[in-house]
C-alpha cells in the first residue's frame, strides 16, 4: 500500500499548507495590539472559520487580541480571564499560550493524516473490481491501461481483439484476472502477446477457476507459449474451450500439447488451425488423440500435415471414443491419408462431423475412403469439397451412403466439384431413402 500512502499524502498537501498559514497568522496576531475590530476575517480555502466575539477595552473602544487561541479547526476563542490570570501569576502567559497553540495544530494535523492514510489503504485493499490492481500492474510494466478493459472487466464475456497489448500489456492484464470471479469467456485474439504473454496467461489460469472459454489466436505464441499453456492444462480443471489458432506453432509444440491432451479430461474443444505443424506433429498428436478421454472437438485445419501424419492421426481417431468433430481441411492428406481415414470410420462410432476439404484427395482415395461410410453409423456431416476427386469420387461417396441403411448422414458437401447426370440420378435415388439429406456440389457438367 505504499502507492496508496503516497497518493494520500499528495492529497493532503493543500491542508498542510493551510495549517502553516494559520500558524504564521498566530504570530502576526500576537505581535500586533489594539487593532480595529473591523479587521476582515481570514479565508482558509473554503473552510468556515468561526471566530468568537472579541472583548472591548474600557474607554478606547479597541479590540484586545491578547490571549486569542486558534484551535485545530481554525476556531478563535477569546479567554480574557485565563489571560489575566496567567499575567498576574508571572507574566509568561503569552509564550505558554502560543506554544500550546502550535502543539494543538501539530497533533491535530498528524491525527488527520493518519486517518486519511488508513481510509486510503482500506479502499485499495478491498477494491472488488480489480481496477486498482490493474492500474498498479500497468505502472509496474510501464504500459498504458486499456480503458475498454477497465469498463468491462466485470462482464461475463470480454472480447478484446486487435488491441495491441504486446507481452507487457498482457502481463498487466493477467494480474487482475487472477482473482476475477465474473469473467467466463475471454477473447484476446490478435494482440501480439508472444511467448511471454502466453506464459502470463497460463500462470493466471492456474489460479483462476472461472474462465471456461479462451481464445488466444493470432498472438505469435510459438513453442514457448504452447509449452506454458500445456503445463497449465495439467492443472486447470475449468477451461473447456481453447483456441491457439494462427500462433506459428512448430512440430516441437506438439510434444507439449500431447502431454496435456493425455492427462486433461476437462478440455472439450481445441483449435490448432493455421499453424506450422507437419507430419511429426501428426504422429505425436495421433497417439494423444487415442488416449484422450474428454475432447469432443479438434481442429488441425490449415497446417502442413501430409499422408504420413494423416495416417497416424487416423489411427488415433479409430481408437478414440469421445471426439465428435474433426477438421483436417487444407492439409495434404492425399490418397493414403484418405484411405486411412476410411478405415478409421469403420472402427470409430462417435464422430459426427468430418471436414477433409481441400486436402489433395484423388478419385481413388475418395472411393477407398467411402468404404468406411458403408458401415459407419454416426457421421452426420461430411465436407470433402475442393478436392480433385472428380465425378467418380463424388459418385463413390454417395453410393456408399445408399448402401448403408443405418447411415446417419444429413449433409454432404462436394463444393466446387462438378458432377454428371449419373450422379444426379443417384442423388434422386438416395433422397428416396434419406429424404432429409442435403447434397451440395459445384454444378452439373
Amino acid at each position: 500500500m505504499v502507492v496508496g500512502k503516497k497518493l494520500a499524502k499528495e492529497s493532503l498537501l493543500p491542508a498542510v499548507l493551510e495549517d502553516n498559514d494559520a500558524e504564521t497568522e498566530i504570530e502576526m496576531l500576537d505581535g500586533r495590539e489594539n487593532r480595529a475590530s473591523s479587521r476582515p476575517q481570514h479565508a482558509f480555502s473554503g473552510e468556515n472559520i468561526d471566530i468568537q466575539p472579541l472583548t472591548r477595552s474600557g474607554s478606547g473602544g479597541q479590540s484586545n487580541l491578547e490571549g486569542v487561541e486558534l484551535s485545530d479547526r481554525g476556531e478563535e476563542k477569546a479567554d480574557e480571564g485565563e489571560e489575566d490570570k496567567q499575567g498576574s501569576e508571572g507574566g509568561g502567559g503569552d509564550g505558554d499560550t502560543q506554544e500550546k497553540g502550535r502543539e494543538s495544530l501539530t497533533t491535530a494535523a498528524d491525527e488527520e493524516y493518519d486517518t486519511d492514510l488508513e481510509l486510503e489503504d482500506v479502499k485499495k485493499a478491498y477494491d472488488p473490481t480489480g481496477q486498482t490492481w490493474y492500474r498498479e500492474a500497468c505502472r509496474m510494466f510501464n504500459v498504458v491501461p486499456v480503458s475498454y478493459f477497465l469498463r468491462h472487466m466485470q462482464d461475463t464475456e470480454l472480447t478484446m481483439m486487435h488491441h495491441g497489448l504486446g507481452p507487457q500489456g498482457t502481463k498487466a492484464l493477467a494480474v487482475p484476472l487472477v482473482t476475477n470471479t465474473s469473467l467466463l469467456k475471454l477473447n484476446l485474439r490478435d494482440n501480439w502477446m508472444e511467448g511471454m504473454g502466453g506464459a502470463a496467461m497460463a500462470e493466471m489460469l492456474k489460479e483462476n477457476c472461472y474462465i471456461t472459454e479462451l481464445d488466444l489466436g493470432e498472438n505469435r505464441l510459438g513453442e514457448l507459449g504452447a509449452e506454458a499453456l500445456s503445463s497449465m492444462l495439467l492443472e486447470n480443471v475449468t477451461l473447456v474451450s481453447l483456441s491457439l489458432s494462427g500462433n506459428e506453432l512448430p512440430d516441437s509444440a506438439a510434444q507439449h500439447l500431447a502431454k496435456a491432451l493425455t492427462s486433461n479430461t476437462k478440455l472439450e474443444s481445441l483449435d490448432l488451425s493455421h499453424n506450422n505443424m507437419g507430419d511429426a506433429a501428426g504422429e505425436i498428436l495421433g497417439n494423444a488423440i487415442a488416449e484422450n478421454t474428454g475432447m469432443t472437438s479438434l481442429s488441425l485445419a490449415w497446417n502442413s500435415i501430409r499422408e504420413k501424419g494423416a495416417v497416424a492421426l487416423s489411427k488415433g481417431l479409430g481408437a478414440n471414443i469421445f471426439l465428435r468433430t474433426l477438421d483436417l481441411s487444407y492439409n495434404g492428406l492425399g490418397k493414403e491419408g484418405a484411405i486411412a481415414l476410411g478405415q478409421a470410420l469403420q472402427e470409430n462410432n462417435t464422430l459426427e462431423e468430418l471436414n477433409i476439404s481441400n486436402s489433395r484427395i484423388p478419385p481413388e482415395g475418395a472411393i477407398r475412403f467411402a468404404m468406411g461410410l458403408k458401415v459407419n453409423k454416426t457421421i452426420k456431416a461430411l465436407n470433402i469439397g475442393r478436392n480433385p476427386i472428380q465425378t467418380a469420387g463424388c459418385y463413390g461417396v454417395l453410393k456408399a451412403i445408399q448402401d448403408n441403411p443405418k447411415s446417419a448422414m444429413e449433409s454432404l458437401d462436394f463444393s466446387e466439384i462438378t458432377v454428371n447426370q449419373d450422379f444426379e440420378d443417384l442423388h434422386v435415388a438416395v433422397k428416396d431413402i434419406f429424404p432429409n439429406i442435403q447434397v451440395k456440389h459445384g454444378g452439373k457438367i
